[in-house]
């Protein structure tokens, strides 16, 4: 019988009950599995009862299956308090029959007093807790203390078997927690066999800065995602931050965004960068990464967008009083809430912690912009591989949400200047070099675009300019000297206006010396035309005179000949 490849019906699956825990869910493909015990192991302070509480507290809140907790370290009122700071109301939930808290006071020595040990009173007390509240969810914190005042390893199995049994009849989906043991995942190195599900939280210390990871040793039935994954806890509870990258199946989208600078926009296609892309600016110290960084800041926000802004070199004050130097005041949008800052040195966190803590404040703040100012500072607590790989899950991240991001990253200069220190220009869609120009005894900085993805960019140099009005990029100075740029380049521009102008002199002057010729000849010919008009007028006289005289004789011919009768014809000149 041909039985695989074929689809399984959905009942036969095993269901999950999802954590509500950030990013915990994503990694167990829905949660915990349901009608089942996980084990929570770990060190002390690796975070289990925290983990466990926010568990049956978010399983309440958000998805109406109250919860047990039953504990046998801490009392009701110091797991409320506990809990307090991450904002957890347990008295709240207690109050409103969603949450019960039993604390069972275990003492080796009494029990040594009284005889024999078993779980049957336990099972009863858990059993009318979850009665009570009509628990689906039930945490048991911390197994070791249970166990601890039995001896004998077969009672221990058989009781461990005894107590996954009972949860498992009951229906509940059921965290246990225990501490780690020396070599093995707990002290009995039992529970880890019985549990459908094993987390091991662990907190690690690197370059003497501590670090929470979260693995999922084993889950029966279910994929699962098998890193380690390091995880926050903070005021909102537990985030746990996915290692790998989920895939580039972002979109990508068609809108453009100005970066403040008109003409770092022309230079982009006109239009300036694709939305939701990611932006490297690197350069030398000095080199301004910073100040254009506040500039897309500044037009973010000017157009309504919310940005926020990791710092690893100067604090929101210092960095705010810098910026309003060169012209761009960033206050107003701090007051107005659309800017946030996060300014803290690289060696706060560990690397992964930096990106737990940046996943929750992206989370919580909802960003448009996001700027990592500058990312080669991370390396100071991790390796440039390690960051490399860090930033990728930050960029897919952000790409995911479409968020525009811009890192800037300090590069040392030299020969390799086309290259980052820690390696992430690949993941850039858009790359901005800013480098110092030298020459005629003097630094000038230049931005050339050396990558940008999806556009036709320019290839040309500008020269950055920064005053108190902000960002200029100029035109740089190409001649058989080479680049000019700064002082050279103004005295080249000044030599080259001094040239336009003697040449616009010289052709005022052959002008007016063409007006003077031009006129001087047009008087020329008026004077010409004025003599022949007067000779003209003498010669038509002349004629006009000779013509009446010959009329007059004519006249007197005629009437000679009327004197004389001679023959008419005769007298008209002998002309007939």
């Amino acid at each position: 019988m041909d039985v695989v490849g074929k689809t399984v019906k959905s009942s036969n699956l095993l269901q999950k009950v999802p954590t509500g825990i950030k990013g915990f869910d994503e990694i167990t493909v829905g949660g915990l599995p349901r009608a089942r015990t996980t084990l929570v192991c770990g060190s002390a302070g690796s975070g289990k009862t925290l983990f466990a509480m926010e568990f049956l507290v978010r399983g309440a809140v958000e998805y109406g299956e109250p919860g047990v907790f039953l504990a046998f370290e801490e009392t009701a009122d110091e797991l409320a308090q506990s809990v307090a700071s991450l904002g957890f109301d347990l008295d709240r939930l207690v109050n409103s029959k969603l949450l019960a808290i039993d604390y069972v006071h275990v003492e080796r020595s009494e029990i040594l007093e009284t005889g024999d040990y078993d779980l049957n009173g336990l099972f009863v007390r858990l059993a009318y807790a979850i009665e009570s509240v009509g628990a689906k969810r039930v945490v048991i914190d911390a197994l070791e203390t249970l166990f601890s005042v039995l001896g004998n390893e077969g009672i221990l199995r058989s009781e461990f078997r005894r107590l996954f049994r009972w949860l498992k009849d009951r229906g509940v989906t059921a965290i246990i927690t225990g501490e780690r043991g020396d070599g093995s995942l707990t002290r009995h190195g039992i529970e880890e066999y019985v549990s459908d599900c094993v987390i091991l939280l662990d907190q690690r210390v690197h370059e003497r800065v501590a670090t929470r990871y979260l693995r999922v040793v084993k889950y029966r039935g279910t994929k699962h995602g098998t890193n380690e994954y390091p995880f926050l806890i903070h005021g909102g509870g537990i985030s746990v931050v996915p290692v790998t990258s989920l895939g580039l199946s972002h979109p990508a989208s068609e809108e453009r965004m100005s970066t403040g600078v008109p003409r770092l926009d022309a230079m982009l296609d006109g239009k300036g960068i694709f939305r939701g892309s990611s932006v490297l600016v690197s350069g030398t110290p000095g080199t301004g990464k910073s100040s254009l960084a506040a500039h897309v800041v500044h037009a973010a926000c000017r157009r309504g967008e919310r940005c926020l802004y990791f710092a690893f070199e100067e604090s929101e004050g210092q960095y705010v009083r810098n910026m309003r130097s060169i012209g761009v005041d960033l206050t107003p949008w701090l007051d107005e809430g659309l800017l946030a800052f996060h300014a803290s040195r690289p060696t706060l966190f560990g690397l992964e912690m930096h990106l737990a803590h940046m996943h929750q404040q992206i989370e919580s703040f909802q960003p448009g912009v996001v700027v990592v100012d500058p990312v080669t500072n991370l390396a100071m607590v991790a390796s440039p591989f390690e960051v490399r790989a860090m930033l990728m899950r930050l960029v897919d991240f952000l790409k995911g949400r479409g968020i525009t991001t811009l890192f800037t990253s300090l590069t040392a200069g030299g020969d390799a200047i086309e290259e980052t220190d820690v390696g992430i220009s690949s993941l850039m869609d858009t790359w901005l070099l800013l480098q110092f120009l030298e020459g005629s005894g003097e630094r000038n900085r230049g931005l050339y675009v050396l990558k940008s993805r999806g556009m036709s960019h320019s290839n040309q140099v500008r020269e950055f300019v920064m005053g108190s009005h902000g960002i200029d990029l100029l035109d740089v100075y190409v001649g058989p000297a080479g680049v000019l740029t700064g002082s050279a380049r103004q005295a080249q521009e000044a030599l080259e206006r001094a040239e336009a102008l003697a040449r616009q002199q010289e052709m005022e002057r052959k002008q007016r010396d063409l007006a003077r010729r031009r006129a001087q000849l047009e008087a020329q010919i008026a004077s010409l035309r004025s003599e022949f008009e007067a000779e003209e007028q003498e010669v038509l006289a002349i004629l006009e005179q000779e013509r009446r005289q010959e009329a007059l004789l004519g006249r007197d011919r005629e009437q000679m000949a009327r004197l004389r009768q001679a023959d008419p014809s005769k007298h008209n000149g002998g002309a007939a």
